[in-house]
């Protein structure tokens, strides 16, 4: 998958935005707050559940705990080594948990 192919996953979503950061790595965000990052060392970074964490990350697994962001459950793939799917899967979902975290105010403005 590439840059542009998550790219465009991406901006599908809802009220989503990009920006270029941190070294001009691509950061996807809902209402300010970020849900993916693509091109951090050739991989794509997002945000997932408790199990999804343990699942992706696990030995033998595509993912590896992101860098500085471990803690908050987000992992890394490479993207030349994951089926598109999965990484569309992927970015939805961290989509819906960062979107679900934001108040219901913002949510209403954004037409979440």
């Amino acid at each position: 998958m590439t840059r542009e192919e998550v790219e465009a996953a991406a901006m599908a979503l809802p009220a989503a935005t990009k920006v270029v950061q941190w070294g001009g790595a691509d950061v996807y965000k809902v209402g300010g707050k970020v849900f993916a990052i693509c091109g951090l060392a050739g991989g794509l970074s997002f945000k997932v559940t408790e199990i999804g964490f343990m699942v992706l990350t696990d030995e033998g697994a595509p993912g590896r705990q992101a860098s500085y962001l471990a803690k908050g459950q987000w992992v890394s793939v490479d993207l030349d080594e994951v089926d598109a799917q999965d990484v569309i899967g992927w970015i939805t979902t961290s989509h819906e948990l960062i979107a679900a975290k934001l108040t219901r105010k913002a949510r209403a403005e954004l037409g979440l």
